[in-house]
């Protein structure tokens, strides 16, 4: 067997990030194995400048994608869909969640000034955040943070490759969160 081209054929044919350890079990080899091996293919595409495609990884999730370089010849053929779908409401709460996470919707409309519950659902029915625990304070509010679906929808490896922003330090920001997931 052709591990490299069966990795390859997992992840045209599943379109979508594909975790380690779901082609750990699919190919019944160690997860440690394949990492090294989806390295490897990684550096592959990317060295080879004929290639339309890459291997990028998102989180513990890997996807067969198309080089950004050729995007304006796939957006004459599909229609962009890449941030239509959200907001601006949308887009200002995603941006405070993947910059102060994991935080609170109380915090989240501290910062806004406006309510976002609606928001928040939406962004968790597209799969962008998710809940990752309660602080342990009165109420125990639900702490955000963002997804694999977040970094993959932004074309990032990770969250450190957010852009940084300069920010200033609310005596607020200070308190030590308790997660209990």
């Amino acid at each position: 067997m052709n591990i490299k081209s069966v990795l390859e054929s997992l992840m045209f044919a599943w379109g979508e990030p594909l975790s380690i350890n779901e082609m750990s079990k699919i190919l019944e080899i160690p997860a440690n194995r394949l990492t090294a091996l989806l390295d490897e293919m990684m550096a592959e595409f990317h060295d080879n400048e004929n290639r339309g495609l890459l291997i990028q990884k998102f989180g513990n999730s890997y996807q067969l994608t198309t080089k950004k370089e050729n995007y304006e010849y796939i957006q004459s053929l599909l229609e962009s869909t890449v941030n239509k779908s959200l907001s601006t409401a949308a887009m200002e709460t995603l941006s405070i969640i993947a910059y102060k996470q994991p935080v609170t919707k109380v915090e989240i409309e501290r910062i806004r000034g406006v309510k976002c519950s609606q928001v928040v659902k939406g962004l968790l029915d597209k799969g962008l955040i998710k809940e990752v625990g309660r602080l342990d304070k009165p109420g125990r509010p639900v702490i955000f943070s963002t997804t694999d679906e977040f970094l993959r929808h932004f074309g990032l490896s990770s969250i450190n490759e957010l852009p940084s922003i300069e920010s200033e330090k609310d005596d607020n920001e200070t308190e030590s969160l308790s997660i209990d997931a």
